[in-house]
């Protein structure tokens, strides 16, 4: 026998087992969830200090949303994402935490309601219900974590898997290099995306115009399931 099939027939795999964790976080999370309302994600780093810029910029665009009548969904963690919990508290509304279990960072932090903190094992049951349960994306400066979680909205709005969605990341300086590769590389070089596609999210500086792209966008559409 191949010694790479051995080795692999060797290693114990209990795959089907896993299904009923991977069930029970799906159905805990869509019954707690879908009792919340319309919400906005807030995605951005665990390391955002609260001296930081951005920190304070995700506080306010919380605060904005949750006076607005929307709840606030964040991956739970520090930094930014306290920051969108801090400031959803701040504006009377609801502040959700979606934490993971991470070997470095994750721990979730105190703006989120006590009702409204789930924990996950699997981070792509977590991004489901990030989707699932989101009308709009709010994308503050981030690393490997917060690029998953934005090109996972991006190519499901694209892919007209999802609804289309408000998208809009904050800070001009930090995303510009990539919005110009993205338009240079990707678009113009290779033709790997529309043009059209550039029209899927907004850049803006301030929290002030992050709320009023989003407000822009439902003046004009409906809030809806996104599947």
């Amino acid at each position: 026998m191949n010694k790479i099939r051995k080795d692999w027939n060797d290693i114990k795999i209990n795959d089907s087992w896993a299904i009923f964790k991977i069930m029970s976080e799906f159905v805990e999370g869509y019954e707690r969830m879908a009792k919340i309302g319309p919400c906005i994600s807030i995605f951005g780093s665990a390391r955002t200090k609260p001296d930081n810029k951005y920190y304070q910029i995700g506080v306010e665009i919380g605060e904005k949303l949750a006076e607005a009548g929307y709840g606030v969904i964040t991956g739970g963690g520090p930094g930014a994402m306290e920051a969108g919990n801090k400031g959803a508290q701040q504006g009377g509304g609801k502040s959700v935490g979606l934490n993971i279990d991470l070997p470095f960072e994750q721990n979730h932090n105190p703006y989120i309601d006590a009702e409204h903190n789930l924990e996950f094992d699997y981070f792509f049951v977590r991004k489901v219900i990030f989707v699932k349960y989101s009308q709009g994306f709010v994308i503050l400066p981030g690393g490997f974590g917060t690029m998953d979680e934005l090109f996972e909205a991006l190519t499901l709005i694209q892919t007209k898997k999802i609804n289309y969605r408000p998208v809009v990341l904050i800070g001009k300086e930090y995303w510009q290099g990539l919005i110009d590769w993205i338009k240079v590389s990707m678009l113009d070089m290779e033709q790997n995306i529309s043009a059209k596609d550039m029209d899927l999210f907004a850049i803006v500086d301030t929290a002030e115009e992050a709320f009023k792209y989003i407000d822009d966008f439902y003046k004009s559409h409906a809030l809806s399931p996104n599947f």
